[in-house]
């Protein structure tokens, strides 16, 4: 059934003379880890923009595809490389193009002209290069080195190349890549950065030569109804060096402002153009080039309205857009043209065809952590999903009927739990599942209870959706025994039981004062004015940040040098920004410090010089961490054959920890 409320979202568009059947686009997004040595696509790249293709969506803009891998050189395999092997780049794209064509679905290819003063030293072969001699992002003792005029020619020429390369592979249109986020094509034409007295420096009409040449030189080389679209931030938020601007927050812009950006946009609608993929932000302010869930869904919407009052080329817009009802409603407002789905398409390829056949609350939603995502770049992992943990491996990692029927337990129904009964109920297994507790969800209940954490919350109703429509037998309100076990007698056990906070042994926690992160946003326990917080974790913080915006007085003490610090990594851009958030709500935190003992006044503190001092609290929460409860299954390890332990049960972690367990032990039954 079709969804007249988002018959928007569903007309065809055009960009230059190419016919989009709907205005959903994939938005381009690095296949970190996926491409080949001699920077191709490989096989689980075709499957994984196949998989999209499939599920509905009109325009897929691929992963960012250097130009050049000489002037800026980077590892084999970090990055796709159009020019390396222009023959091998054309037989593995072309593959992709085919496989995409035949579901109707249009694809761009993203053109980079290289990463500049962004680039990231472990992954260069070479000196991190620039506009001009300025220092890099992620190591500032390191300066760029200034690329000649010659060579800036020579990434222009590649570019012409690359787009050609396009156009044999079967690509419908290129996007380049970027004046958008800080990339090297931005930092020429962001004044902070380019301190140039060639062509491509100085007033702004001179820092736009060098997107203006790139679009120039495809025209010229493959034709001017080759559709060109340009990456293109609105606003760079940049506040200082390695220093972003808040949402709301009064600061000097020193990248990019608006009223720039709408007079660079008609420049470069003029020289050809024909469409702007807008978004906002730079590294300096990654949170805004990647806004995790602090930030509002629709955040660059009153931008790209501007935008849009100015040109007349389409307007693409991503950010956060992957609710239904927002989505239209931009269409609907002007604000925008087409709608780019990011990392709603990782979590749920089918988003389209969910909401065109009115199944959107089969959506699985995106939960703005990150860690699925870039989050594993950091780590030096493939590209996927935390609460999708088959994208980037579809076919490999695909669901299929099990052979045999068993009968499965799974006790304990946090996200571990509940992801091993869904998988295992698509199996085609009958699945039982029983949590001790009123309501399923684990500890993300507690997690989805602050506003910025509400995705947490939609996740959870996801899995009630899905689980009630498999027909998985839920029951609540019942701990499960190893007695109940044996007389239960299935054929597969799945252990799930979670975890408990962890208590620290310190004089005075068992003060009326004294209470835990979980109970706390339960609502089991009420804070005071003033409230001190032992432990600097993720979970701590959010819930600093959460108290602070209710008025209360909030420090944090932290053992280790710096909050987050600990355990799986943050990722970068929803540490910076909890970290700013936390300094404009007014948090204080004391590191390298501990807590001696709760008193009737607060607590009493020690330094790492051994500097003792006292801090007044009205209540004290304890944000230290969980333990395992594997009571249960070491009951059952040596009587049941088929036993399995997932999720924080087994070592508390994350969400995709756990998630990521219930899947494999899932789909093994």
């Amino acid at each position: 059934m079709f969804m007249a409320a988002y018959t928007r979202l569903f007309e065809p568009i055009k960009i230059g003379k190419v016919e989009i059947k709907n205005k959903i686009a994939m938005a381009p997004m690095g296949v970190l880890g996926l491409a080949t040595q001699d920077g191709c696509f490989s096989k689980r790249v075709v499957d994984y923009y196949v998989e999209r293709a499939k599920g509905g969506t009109g325009l897929i803009i691929t992963s960012v595809t250097k130009v050049d891998n000489e002037i800026e050189r980077f590892k084999a395999g970090a990055v796709p490389v159009a020019t390396a092997n222009p023959l091998h780049f054309i037989a593995t794209a072309g593959e992709l193009t085919e496989r995409v064509h035949a579901y109707g679905t249009k694809i761009f290819l993203q053109l980079g002209m290289g990463f500049g003063r962004v680039a990231a030293p472990i992954l260069l072969e070479s000196h991190p290069v620039a506009p001009s001699a300025i220092p890099n992002f992620w190591d500032p003792s390191i300066t760029c080195r200034e690329l000649t005029t010659a060579e800036v020619e020579t990434l222009v020429q590649r570019a012409s190349e690359a787009a050609e390369i396009a156009v044999e592979a079967g690509f419908d249109g290129v996007e380049i890549h970027a004046m958008h986020e800080g990339y090297l094509l931005d930092q020429f034409t962001i004044a902070l950065f380019n301190r140039r007295g060639d062509k491509y420096g100085g007033a702004l009409e001179d820092r736009l030569t060098f997107p203006i040449e790139i679009v120039r030189a495809i025209k010229d080389r493959v034709g001017k109804d080759f559709p060109v679209v340009l990456r293109f931030s609105i606003k760079n938020y940049i506040k200082d060096w390695r220093q972003g601007g808040l949402p709301g927050e009064n600061f000097q812009e020193k990248g990019r402002d608006v009223e720039e950006a709408l007079a660079a946009a008609k420049i470069l609608e003029g020289a050809g153009y024909d469409g702007f993929d807008a978004d906002a932000g730079s590294y300096d302010a990654w949170y805004w080039a990647h806004p995790p869930v602090y930030q509002k869904h629709g955040c660059y919407l009153p931008l790209t309205q501007r935008l849009k009052e100015v040109v007349k080329v389409p307007v693409i817009v991503a950010g956060r857009l992957e609710i239904p009802e927002l989505a239209e409603e931009a269409l609907v407002k002007g604000q925008a043209d087409m709608i780019a789905i990011g990392r709603g398409l990782l979590t749920d390829p089918y988003w389209v065809n969910k909401v065109m056949t009115g199944r959107s609350k089969n959506i699985r939603p995106c939960i703005g952590c990150h860690d699925g995502c870039l989050g594993r770049g950091f780590l030096g992992r493939p590209l996927s999903c935390t609460v999708n943990p088959a994208c980037g491996r579809e076919e490999e990692y695909a669901i299929d009927r099990a052979p045999e029927a068993k009968q499965v337990m799974v006790i304990g129904g946090g996200v571990a739990g509940m992801e091993a009964a869904r998988v295992a109920a698509l199996r085609g297994h009958r699945v039982s599942l029983y949590e001790k507790s009123d309501r399923l969800g684990g500890h993300v209940v507690e997690a989805a209870v602050p506003d910025f954490k509400a995705d947490d919350g939609r996740l959870l109703e996801w899995y009630k959706t899905e689980l009630g429509e498999l027909q998985v037998e839920i029951h609540l309100n019942q701990e499960v025994t190893p007695e109940f076990v044996e007389e239960k007698n299935p054929d597969v056990v799945v252990v799930a039981t979670g975890s408990t906070p962890a208590i620290p042994d310190i004089p005075g926690i068992n003060k009326e004062k004294v209470t835990t992160v979980s109970d706390l946003l339960l609502g089991k326990k009420q804070a005071g004015g003033r409230v001190v917080i032992i432990g600097g974790g993720l979970a701590g913080c959010e819930t600093a940040l959460w108290l602070a915006q209710q008025g209360k007085d909030v420090t944090i003490i932290e053992i280790l040098d710096d909050l987050m610090r600990a355990g799986i990594p943050v990722p970068y851009m929803n540490r910076m920004m909890l970290l700013d958030l936390l300094k404009m709500n007014g948090v204080k935190w004391l590191t390298e410090t501990s807590v001696l003992e709760v008193t009737d006044d607060g607590v009493t503190l020690i330094s790492k010089t051994y500097q003792r001092s006292t801090l007044p609290a009205d209540t004290v929460v304890l944000a230290v961490g969980f333990a395992a409860d594997q009571r249960l299954y070491n009951a059952l390890r040596d009587k049941i054959p088929n036993l399995y332990l997932i999720g924080d049960s087994r070592v508390p972690r994350n969400i995709l920890a756990a998630i990521w367990e219930g899947y494999e032990v899932g789909r093994g039954i």
